[in-house]
């Protein structure tokens, strides 16, 4: 099938495969579980081996995977890009397309989560713990570190006009583009499940070209990728959390970062996102994410009125009118000479955004009927966007406006003078006043966001491997989250940072494969849906 003449006839066929799909027809069910068998079994095994060989041989995976990300994305750098670019393009035309007014679940359906709710969840799944580990970092680093060899575009920032030049880098990163791949994912998820009765899972946004095939081996294939991606992603986030929060519990309680450190926290934090996973959705993760938001926005307006409300706002117009021009220099992949921000940074991103592509595009498919295909994209790509940028811009213009007046010595240590990441936002945060207070807010902020992240993931790896069924037992997701953890400590006692971006990237990257494949099936769907209306 590859007309949209077809697509009302595979949501028919598909209607049928979910009937025999509850009836049990693919999955087993040991120990009263609900297992879609080879999916789950070949996840399991080959991520459990992953876990036993890392941890056995931790010096030689740190030396692999030392190797590994800086040779994926020197490598593959045009095809991340040029994948990227053409998913963000997609995204902006539907929204002025005719198919926008397309409703998920159909032209009768209604919203499950009013505005606040859906759009709390949508962040805390889709950004979590990488505004507040990024958010001084980047910008800071981009205009100062290595005596500027990482600045975008070579600009440089010494220069007037050009002060916020990191800052415009970070937004690029955190922007237009990385969303579209979630709303990509997400939108195909939505539209294939509530609106053809497909199982919510990657292989059912395959039916327009496979057919039949996406229930044997080629979809398990997909499935088994996604969870692999999925895993690996998610895990990276978890894993610059835990050293994150080691460097909260440093600032605050004195407690040096070890190993032990790590590995006790994430273990810590795992326990407390399993009582989040049992129970469940609406009062684990949504009260969860609705205390996330506004713990956030506090955080966000004491900074705000710290380091001048005026002078704020007027660098973030700043800052997004610049962002808006370099925007095509910055998509560009060819002829670039600043390789320490564009292979360092911008191809990791992209790699990792599409890693954690099924996790956040299942998780806001899951959360999103109701909605109109415009209404989606907007709430799904403008306006994070948006909200990135003032973040951005607000913590990361206001550490280098220290830095630039003579100040942010504790920024200065931990981003330029020694690269020690996960310190970047307490050195900031250092910089005012009510430190005692804000510190440990901040901390268990990070906390929270950790728990979310976790709960979220292995609801949605537990959803692809009991092949799309969305209320699979609470052991399964149990399982999962367990194993969250387990590939977190693993990577980062086998390698640290590089291993946790290593792992992201070398998913990331076969999955634009699927990424793009899947963008193409929407469009299919798209156009049979606005036909029907």
């Amino acid at each position: 099938m590859t007309t949209s003449d077809s697509a009302p006839d595979a949501a028919e066929e598909g209607m049928q495969f979910t009937t025999d799909y509850e009836m049990g027809q693919d999955n087993i069910r040991p120990l009263g579980l609900d297992i879609h068998n080879p999916v789950f079994l070949i996840s399991s095994v080959v991520i459990f081996g992953f876990v036993l060989l890392a941890l056995a041989n931790q010096e030689a995976s740190a030396e692999f995977f030392g190797w590994l990300r800086p040779w994926l994305t020197s490598t593959f750098d045009w095809f991340l890009v040029l994948s990227v670019d053409a998913i963000t393009l997609f995204c902006l035309v539907l929204i002025v397309l005719p198919v926008g007014s397309v409703r998920i679940g159909g032209k009768d359906a209604k919203p499950d989560y009013s505005y606040a709710g859906w759009i709390a969840m949508m962040f805390a799944a889709g950004i979590g713990i990488g505004l507040l580990f990024f958010g001084v970092l980047e910008p800071t680093y981009y205009n100062f570190a290595e005596g500027g060899a990482a600045r975008p575009l070579g600009i440089d920032a010494t220069q007037p006009g050009n002060e916020y030049i990191g800052v415009v880098g970070t937004i690029h990163h955190w922007g237009l583009e990385g969303w579209a791949v979630y709303a990509v994912v997400g939108l195909s998820l939505a539209i294939f499940c509530y609106n053809l009765g497909l199982p919510l899972t990657l292989r059912s946004a395959f039916f327009p070209i496979l057919g039949e095939r996406v229930w044997g081996w080629w979809g398990h294939a997909i499935d088994t990728l996604a969870v692999f991606a999925t895993l690996f992603g998610l895990t990276t986030s978890l894993g610059l959390g835990a050293q994150q929060v080691a460097a909260g519990l440093y600032e605050i309680a004195g407690i040096e970062p070890t190993n032990t450190v790590y590995v006790l926290l994430i273990i810590g934090i795992t326990l407390i996102a399993l009582g989040s996973v049992l129970l469940g959705m609406d009062k684990g993760v949504k009260r969860l994410s609705e205390i996330n938001m506004l713990m956030a926005v506090a955080l966000f307006f004491f900074v705000l009125f710290m380091s001048g409300v005026g002078t704020a706002i007027a660098r973030y117009f700043g800052v997004m009118v610049d962002y808006i021009a370099y925007l095509p220099a910055l998509s560009n992949p060819f002829g670039r000479e600043d390789t320490s921000y564009f292979h360092g940074w911008t191809t990791f991103y992209w790699a990792w955004w599409i890693a954690w592509s099924p996790f956040v595009g299942m998780f806001i498919a899951r959360i999103s009927r109701g909605r109109t295909v415009r209404e989606f994209i907007i709430c799904a790509l403008l306006a994070p966007t948006a909200v990135c940028a003032l973040w951005m811009s607000t913590f990361g213009g206001a550490a280098i406006d220290m830095i630039n007046a003579g100040g942010g010595e504790a920024i200065t240590a931990t981003v330029v003078d020694s690269y020690k990441p996960e310190g970047a936002l307490f050195g900031f945060l250092k910089e005012y006043p009510l430190y005692s207070i804000v510190a440990p807010i901040s901390l268990l902020l990070i906390v929270i966001f950790f728990v979310t992240s976790s709960d979220s993931g292995s609801l949605v790896i537990d959803t692809i491997t009991a092949g799309g069924k969305m209320d699979a037992p609470v052991v399964q997701r149990i399982f999962w989250c367990t194993l969250e953890g387990l590939v977190a400590i693993a990577l980062l006692l086998g390698g640290g940072l590089s291993a946790l971006q290593g792992a992201a990237v070398s998913t990331g990257i076969p999955f634009t494969i699927v990424v793009l494949i899947m963008a193409y099936c929407l469009w299919l769907a798209l156009r049979a849906e606005r036909a029907k209306l």
